[in-house]
């Protein structure tokens, strides 16, 4: 493999969080002797130590020029075990008749990844938003959460997890479970391509401000055109410091994990991602990142989404990172792989 430089960027990004998520896994092929040099660090090692920690064990590979960074975050909302006064809009956990599928289907969007079986055992697109908000799934048991508003809950899909806050002030963890299988639309852009917001304005808080300043049947209806629709699991086997489950089965790290589509990028890839657009501080951004998420909206191997953390202040910096970027991959020195991971 020949030689690639670190990229741009890389001597003033914080490397702390990465050597974070990279600890906990998963492992990729050729990193063992990495993980060890890991575990063997002080548990809160210097900006310098993780440095030098990557720069010795892994090096540059390829390289995605033309990406494109989003954020998300883990909201943290009031919520209701039962449905009672304003607490009305249920999180659902995946019906008996959602199944998942591990090849396409004949008749089915080749990119679905669930259905519903019929009962002769048939496969059929799952019914969208729409359909499942008509009470399609209304005296089945599957309620885990009641909302205050379908604007939260609508984001708590978006995000794909939540921390719940009951009354009596217990949380409840909740993550991804499944989805419908319909393809994920982007409300912001359908409001631009309206003439409703223009581009800049078209992130999660300007999303936010149209639904709030509308009709709830107004509001209701423009979520409806993202058919997709997201079932939960309740999450209770990590601790309440831990940030919440990803795809790869592992705790996030804020500004640690990413996002990615799993078919270009396996999870426990390293990627330095390079936004000198974007500012988070006084700096450009430039930050090594894991690959332990995915989402139904990062295709490609150009796209990614950071996770920034919980609560409120990390959802409002999220909704600020719509940033051109580039991503370089990281591989373990003396590896002969090169290019994708997937």
């Amino acid at each position: 493999m020949s030689a690639v430089p670190f990229p741009p960027g890389w001597d003033r990004g914080d490397l702390r969080p990465a050597l974070r998520a990279f600890r906990v896994g998963p492992a990729l092929r050729g990193d063992a002797e990495a993980r060890q040099a890991a575990q063997a660090l002080a548990p809160d090692p210097s900006p310098g130590e993780a440095r030098r920690f990557f720069e010795c064990f892994f090096q540059p590979a390829a390289t995605v020029p033309d990406g494109f960074l989003t954020g998300y975050y883990e909201p943290e909302l009031p919520a209701s075990l039962r449905r009672e006064g304003p607490f009305r809009w249920p999180l659902y956990a995946p019906p008996a008749d959602l199944v998942r599928l591990e090849a396409s289907a004949p008749g089915l969007d080749p990119d679905a990844r669930f259905a519903r079986r019929r009962p002769d055992g048939a496969l059929e697109p799952y019914p969208d938003r729409a359909a499942i908000e008509a009470e399609l799934l209304d005296g089945r048991g599957l309620e885990i959460a009641w909302l205050r508003s379908p604007v939260d809950r609508f984001f708590v899909h978006v995000q794909g997890s939540a921390r719940l806050v009951l009354p009596d002030g217990a949380a409840l963890r909740v993550g991804f479970a499944a989805k419908n299988g319909h393809r994920f639309t982007a409300i912001g852009r359908v409001l631009v391509a309206r003439g409703e917001l223009a581009l800049p304005e078209a992130d999660m808080a300007g999303i936010r401000r149209w639904l709030a300043s509308r009709p709830l049947e107004d509001g209701l209806a423009l979520m409806r055109e993202n058919r997709s629709f997201i079932f939960f699991r309740v999450v209770d086997d990590i601790g309440d410091r831990d940030g919440p489950v990803g795809a790869a089965g592992l705790p996030l790290t804020p500004f640690g994990s990413l996002a990615v589509d799993p078919r270009h990028h396996a999870y426990g890839s390293l990627l330095f991602v390079h936004a000198p657009t974007l500012r988070i501080g006084a700096r450009p951004f430039g930050q090594l990142l894991v690959a332990q998420d995915t989402g139904s909206a990062i295709v490609g191997p150009g796209r990614g989404d950071l996770f920034t953390g919980s609560g409120e202040a990390a959802g409002t910096l999220a909704g600020t990172i719509r940033h051109p970027c580039a991503f370089t991959a990281l591989l373990p020195r003396g590896s002969e792989r090169n290019g994708d991971d997937g």
